[in-house]
This record gives structure tokens, C-alpha cells and sequence, in this order.
């Protein structure tokens, strides 16, 4: 069943990719990110904030997602909602989130480093092995043993600042964002407590 969601998922935004006739508008995009969206995560998509996550360099497919999943469409509620992500997409149609998911994706990402030398060894170990006393899948079964997830299924947190990982987890546990498919992260991270939630988001941030 969930591998069904998760399919059915990914089809939806592949046929949304798919169903752009023309090029993206890589010149309007890059005034778009250097105009609005460098407020919170730079023109190069190198946040110097870790409320705001990097997005240099993720998977065109995930930033097409998220910014098509921040606003609500054809009268419906946004499926991930975020009061300052919401007002900035506002005016963006798909073809315009499409450009900036190829621009941003095609910018090199900066990335960030663990900090935490005592928590490195438990990071690592959920990382590669998970948790099995809890049914928690090892998190390199979907974002890869670098932490370069996969095109058009789970996002690149390598390098990302482990204070916005750490966010999401309990963002997804406490189920402030459910737009995971198939409930997957939900599943995995009300398994999990606050300091293998930050062991793990330290680990991945010194992810190459």
C-alpha cells in the first residue's frame, strides 16, 4: 500500500513536470530568486540561516514538489503549510515553480558540516543501520549512503544544516508537515526522540 502512494506520488509530479510545453524560463526564474526568494535562502540557494534550509543543488523534482505543495490550488488548502512560504508563492504558477526548481537545482551547493563529536557515532549508526528495536528503517535506505537521495523520490540532505533536519523530523512527528508520501517520514519519526533526531540531522550535515 505504501509503495502504491508512493508511485502514485511520484507519477502526479512527473506528469506535472511533463505537462510544461515549453522550456522553463531560466532568466525569469533567476531574477525571480534574486528579486524574492534571496531574502531567505540567497540567489544561489545557499542560506546563511538554518531556519531556512539550502537548496542548492536538491532534486529539481523534490523543489518542484515543495513549492507546488506550499499553495493551495483550485480553492483547496495548501498540502504543506507555511504562512511566509505560502505568501511567496502566492503569485507563482507551475511554470514559474518549475524554472525555479531547475534554476535553484543547477546552482552548487555550499555545504555545512557535523558539530557534535559526541553524537557522531549514534548519527552514524541510525544512519547506516537505523533503529531496529523500533522499526526504524536505516535513513541511507532513501537518502543513500551520502546522503544524495534520489531524483524525484527523496530529497539530498547532505550538508544541509542539521538544525532544519532536526526541525523537520519533529516537524513531521508532530505532524506540523504531512505532505510525506505514504506517510512514510511520519511513521519513521514518531519512533524517534529528540537526541537521535538531532544525532542523526548532525551526522547528515557532514554527509559529501
Amino acid at each position: 500500500m505504501i509503495k502504491r502512494s508512493l508511485l502514485l506520488s511520484l507519477l502526479l509530479v512527473a506528469g506535472s513536470l511533463q505537462a510544461q510545453d515549453q522550456a522553463p524560463d531560466l532568466a525569469k526564474a533567476k531574477q525571480t530568486a534574486e528579486t524574492i526568494c534571496a531574502a531567505c535562502h540567497m540567489a544561489d540557494g545557499n542560506s546563511q540561516l538554518s531556519a531556512n534550509p539550502k537548496i542548492a543543488g536538491q532534486h529539481p523534482e523534490y523543489l518542484f514538489k515543495q513549492l507546488r505543495e506550499f499553495k493551495g490550488w483550485n480553492g483547496k488548502p495548501p498540502v504543506r503549510e507555511n504562512a511566509v512560504m505560502g505568501a511567496m508563492v502566492a503569485s507563482l504558477e507551475e511554470s514559474d515553480m518549475l524554472g525555479l526548481a531547475q534554476y535553484y537545482a543547477s546552482q552548487k551547493l555550499e555545504p555545512e558540516a557535523a558539530k557534535n563529536l559526541e553524537t557522531i557515532e549514534r548519527g552514524q549508526t541510525i544512519w547506516r543501520a537505523g533503529i531496529p528495536s523500533k522499526g526504524v528503517p536505516a535513513c541511507a535506505a532513501c537518502h543513500g549512503p551520502a546522503g544524495a537521495g534520489m531524483p524525484a523520490q527523496y530529497p539530498a540532505i547532505a550538508g544541509q544544516f542539521a538544525d532544519y533536519t532536526e526541525a523537520q523530523l519533529k516537524g513531521f512527528r508532530d505532524g506540523v508537515r504531512a505532505n510525506d508520501p505514504a506517510s512514510m517520514m511520519r511513521m519513521i519519526a514518531i519512533k524517534m526522540t529528540d537526541p537521535e533526531m538531532k544525532a542523526v540531522a548532525d551526522y547528515a550535515a557532514g554527509l559529501r
